[in-house]
């Protein structure tokens, strides 16, 4: 059986791609946002329990140790602001196993940037503007939505009072799950589901669609706040193209302790759960001890925006070699 070496996208295709990742550099010079390269290994991974790191057994001068691929800069970006970097943008190998699709690849392209003094409102404008960028023929408005707003319209349900039976039910039914895999799992897990699956496809349809006010328990490296409702909410924000999530925004964590602790709460949720624990980025918390501005920073999937902006299938088919042909 002859191997199939032939690249996943055209050469057109490759072309188009490299014409508009240079707009996206020309946009953030124009800015005066600095572009850096960080390394893809770290010796910490995402604690996340939603996302699943991908890890190697390195030599090094220290002896054999775990390094993580990323799944995203984030953690020695945020080592650079903290070394005084100022606004910093990284096109960026990120890594996440598992995640094979029309929108997923293992290995994918992430464009993340960084804002000192950035209010997340600031930061959301500056993304729908490189959004818009990028796909000059769109001239849909850009709309807020609540997360709290969205649960009511679509599932007629409150994501921070229903009771945990009642969204185990309701994902099973909506997110057409069996019960039994819903058994165990927790209130973001099902409110997860019931999101991608009931509620992502209508965003974005002739719009770009910002939903804010996610759970607390939803805030990853983000800070928290309480909303007009008097609900503790995480300050994040993402942002939805023809049902696809493009980018997620925070403003980001810069309380060592609370990181800490937030590591140390993802991996008993592991534990639980019988997933691997994943090493917490010591070199990060001893960062943000040392003093990190006060930031807002986003993370956008670049293969996704290039997917839409020429109008492909499939996310294999901006890829120069997908993971499985690569």
């Amino acid at each position: 059986m002859t191997a199939n070496w032939q690249p996943t996208a055209s050469i057109e295709t490759l072309r188009e791609r490299a014409r508009l990742i240079a707009g996206v550099r020309a946009f953030f010079a124009e800015r005066g946002v600095l572009e850096v390269e960080t390394p893809v290994l770290g010796q910490g991974g995402s604690t996340d329990v939603h996302l699943v790191s991908l890890s190697s057994l390195a030599r090094t001068d220290k002896g054999q140790r775990r390094l993580w691929l990323q799944t995203s800069p984030e953690f020695h970006m945020k080592r650079l602001l903290a070394a005084g970097s100022g606004p910093i943008f990284q096109l960026a190998k990120s890594f996440r196993d598992g995640e094979i699709g029309s929108r997923h690849n293992i290995e994918f392209t992430m464009l993340e940037w960084y804002r000192p003094g950035f209010a997340l409102s600031q930061l959301i404008d500056e993304t729908t503007t490189l959004v818009a960028n990028v796909l000059p023929s769109f001239a849909g408005p850009v709309v807020h939505y609540r997360y709290r707003e969205l649960f009511h319209t679509y599932l007629a349900v409150d994501p921070f009072t229903t009771s945990i039976d009642t969204l185990r039910a309701l994902a099973t039914e909506r997110g057409q799950m069996q019960a039994h895999a819903l058994a165990e799992e927790g209130r973001d897990t099902c409110l997860d589901l019931l999101m991608s699956m009931v509620i992502e496809p209508t965003l974005g349809q002739n719009e770009l669609s910002v939903v804010v006010d996610y759970p607390a328990s939803q805030a990853a490296l983000a800070r928290r706040h309480q909303d007009a409702d008097g609900e503790w909410v995480a300050s994040r924000f993402e942002l939805y193209l023809s049902g696809i999530e493009l980018a997620n925004g925070y403003d980001e964590l810069i309380d060592a302790e609370e990181q800490r602790l937030r590591f140390s709460e993802d991996n008993a949720e592991r534990r639980r759960l019988g997933l691997p624990e994943v090493d917490c980025d010591e070199q990060l918390l001893a960062a943000l001890h040392h003093g990190m501005p006060e930031s807002a920073g986003v993370a956008l999937g670049m293969d996704r925006l290039i997917q839409l902006a020429l109008g492909k299938a499939r996310l294999e088919d901006v890829l120069t070699f997908s993971t499985p042909n690569c």
